[in-house]
């Protein structure tokens, strides 16, 4: 009975040697020290390079092609025929005018003859004259509606864009070419309603496209339409790029996506932790050899890091991915390859 108790007060003993080995067991933690770096606040939007200046080029009625002049990638004049449209319609009705004015201002000067020698009253000239005036301006339209039967370049340009081949049937309206004239590529970007307020005419804008990865453009905020879509919930703003290259110099070319940056602010040296380190508002930090948490005032938040605007310091050890069963006064051992974040381009992980 007696033996019994003492192996039984044993396993006791043993069971809280162990239990206080195990509260007291250091946990390992990977751990790192804050960076300093920029803080970059930026609204984050999608556009679209574009010309600054585009010209659909488009029929006036319908028709049939039977020429088409140009190529997709060339130069232009201002009156160049592009393209031509079947217009034999057109064309007697021309010669038909033409006959009609002929005729018109024969008889305008047999009788201006016949009145100045007093055999017609001068209200038979001011008729004659009527009916050249009316017949001339037939003839004139008629010749207006053959021209056009042509499309020509409204401006001197590149021809960006080309819908339309010879024996195909063009309904009016109907953009045909689509020509870039006499400016600098530019971005077009679509920002929510949530974040127009902080974009402002001259902000710096910083971007990006994925048809080439390896470099940065920059630009500044132009025009902000007054205007939004309700439907999509955003509104339309006008990028001007820095050193923006002509429409057909590449390697940015007109239609790439282009992922934008509005800076709305910039701080250098700012205080910087990854996201992962961060438990709402508070971190873990470990200080000689144990676990404390501590509360944090936060900055601006990105993608991978946040900035600490208080309550943290340069030489702090922060637990990185903090286990959720970590406890006030734990001891901890750091992981080995402690090591300081890398610096950070800007806080919206753009």
């Amino acid at each position: 009975m007696k033996r019994s108790k003492g192996v039984a007060l044993g396993l006791g003993i043993v069971a809280l040697v162990a239990a206080l080995g195990w509260w007291n067991w250091p946990v390992t933690v990977q751990a790192a020290r804050p960076t300093r770096g920029p803080a970059i606040e930026a609204v984050y939007a999608t556009g679209t390079v574009e010309p600054t200046i585009l010209m659909p080029v488009s029929p006036r009625a319908g028709g049939r092609l039977t020429a088409v002049e140009v190529e997709e990638g060339q130069h232009v004049a201002r009156g160049q025929v592009l393209a031509r449209i079947e217009s034999d319609d057109l064309d007697q009705t021309v010669s038909e005018m033409r006959a009609r004015e002929q005729l018109a201002q024969a008889q305008f000067e047999r009788t201006r003859q016949l009145v100045e020698q007093g055999f017609m009253s001068r209200s038979e000239l001011d008729r004659a004259r009527t009916e050249l005036q009316a017949t001339g301006a037939a003839a004139r339209r008629a010749r207006v509606q053959r021209d056009y039967a042509q499309l020509t370049a409204p401006a001197d340009g590149v021809v960006l864009r080309r819908d339309g081949e010879a024996g195909q049937f063009v309904p009016a309206g109907q953009a045909v070419f689509t020509l870039a004239c006499c400016a600098p590529l530019r971005v077009t970007a679509e920002v929510d309603e949530e974040d127009i307020a902080r974009v402002t005419v001259g902000q710096t804008v910083t971007m990006r496209t994925d048809a080439l990865p390896k470099q940065l453009f920059s630009g500044m905020v132009s025009e902000i339409t007054p205007k939004g879509d309700p439907v999509s919930r955003s509104y339309r703003v006008r990028i001007r790029l820095a050193d923006a290259p002509p429409v057909d110099a590449g390697p940015l070319r007109s239609g790439m996506t282009m992922d934008a940056n509005l800076i709305v602010s910039r701080r250098d040296g700012a205080l910087l932790v990854p996201n992962a380190a961060l438990q709402g508002s508070t971190v873990w930090l470990v200080s000689e050899g144990r676990l404390r948490r501590r509360p944090v005032v936060l900055g601006v938040a990105g993608a991978g890091l946040t900035e600490i605007v208080s309550g943290l310091g340069d030489s702090d050890m922060l637990v990185l991915s903090p286990p959720a069963h970590l406890r006030e006064s734990q001891r901890a051992r750091v992981a080995p390859g402690v090591s300081t974040l890398p610096p950070f381009a800007s806080m919206n992980g753009q």
